[in-house]
């Protein structure tokens, strides 16, 4: 069972502006150097340093030697997981995100960006939505889905590596992962990474530089409509 301080020590961690904007940072699911995520907080590369030691002590993050650089990015999908469910959280009191101001100067993140390994966005919505009213998945819980039998032949159909999700037993298949934009459950877990990599895959998406922005290309566009019944403005 989780104790009080342990769960007071993280949300702690979490919660303070300089590791949150790091922590914002690295979901796009890239490993950033200190000096990145130190810009990024808006910190000495000392202040960081701390920062960062301390999150990859208490496992939200996880680091690597490259050289003379140090390389740091999410330790998980969970971690991933609480903070795109954070962010949703912290904007259910701002105005509703088709009139805010924020999704007039960011429109291009709502419509689809990486959340950590998987889609998010109008995108990512999109593709579970489709995947829902098409049977192909199910809620399992409050938490999870299931892939139909239907849903491994549509997968297949597509060129989703579904035995190879299914191998990544440290990890949840199919997570309900709580989107911040659109404020509903999009998919993530093992199946979320596997779906978003067959549109990096096949041409359908693209990652911008630095950036947790996806770009929608226009096969991209014709297989959502084709494979997914959406048609996305």
């Amino acid at each position: 069972m989780v104790t009080v301080n342990a769960l007071s020590e993280i949300a702690a961690l979490m919660g303070d502006p300089a590791r949150a904007s790091m922590l914002q940072l690295l979901m796009d699911g890239r490993a950033h150097t200190a000096s990145d995520l130190a810009h990024a907080a808006g910190v000495t590369a000392q202040t960081a340093s701390g920062h960062l030691a301390r999150m990859v002590e208490a496992n939200l993050l996880a680091a690597r030697a490259q050289g003379r650089n140090r390389f740091y990015r999410l330790a998980s999908g969970e971690v991933a997981h609480v903070m795109e469910s954070l962010m949703a959280l912290a904007g259910e009191n701002v105005p509703p995100a088709s009139k805010s101001a924020a999704w007039r100067r960011d429109p291009d993140l709502r419509f689809c960006r990486t959340c950590y390994d998987h889609l998010a966005g109008q995108v990512g919505i999109a593709v579970t939505d489709a995947l829902t009213k098409a049977g192909h998945i199910e809620p399992k819980g409050p938490r999870d889905w299931t892939l139909t039998d239907t849903g491994e032949l549509f997968c297949q159909r597509i060129g989703v590596d579904v035995p190879g999700a299914r191998r990544a037993g440290s990890r949840h298949f199919a997570r309900q992962c709580l989107d911040w934009s659109e404020r509903r459950p999009h998919i993530s877990g093992s199946l979320g990474a596997a779906i978003a990599d067959t549109f990096f895959r096949r041409g359908w998406a693209e990652k911008l530089r630095r950036s947790r922005t996806v770009r929608l290309t226009d096969s991209g566009r014709r297989a959502m409509g084709s494979h997914f019944g959406a048609s996305l403005s």
